[in-house]
């Protein structure tokens, strides 16, 4: 008789423990944030002085190359952020690109090269005009990033 009360016991031991493993990856999803628009940020720093000649040389570009990245369905938004560097190896212009999300990326560069010689023009050119940026600015360093939303 024993052995039969054993038997009903371990059936449901057995079912509770699936039952309870079975609920860990549900609880382990439940994350609370969902995965947002990915972010590619460029960190500059402009030489003492040279902020409106760089603005001057680097927005009218962008402008047309966002616009373009837009109307293809690559960019979501740009921003530029500028304030105070704290010290010389402190950026004081951030640029912001939001694109929808990582699959944005598949292929992006063969599209904004073409892009690039569509609106700048030849490669030579392309060189030139970073190379003329070299003098008022060094890029600190590029992120690309994740936004995380709250739910």
């Amino acid at each position: 008789m024993k052995i039969d009360n054993a038997v009903p016991r371990l059936v449901s031991a057995a079912i509770l423990l699936v039952l309870s493993l079975a609920s860990v990856p549900v609880h382990a999803q439940d994350k609370p944030y969902t995965e947002g628009s990915v972010w590619n940020i460029s960190m500059i720093r402009v030489k003492p002085g040279m902020f409106d000649v760089y603005m001057r040389e680097v927005l009218p570009m962008r402008k047309k190359i966002n616009e373009e990245a837009k109307k293809q369905g690559l960019l979501v938004s740009s921003h530029i952020l500028s304030g105070n560097a704290l010290g010389r190896d402190d950026w004081d212009v951030m640029f912001m690109d939001e694109y929808k999300n990582w699959a944005a990326f598949d292929g992006i560069s063969a599209k904004y090269d073409a892009m690039m010689s569509k609106i700048v023009g030849s490669e030579d050119k392309q060189v030139q005009v970073m190379m003329k940026r070299t003098e008022v600015r060094e890029i600190l360093g590029n992120k690309t990033m994740q936004e995380i939303v709250i739910k």
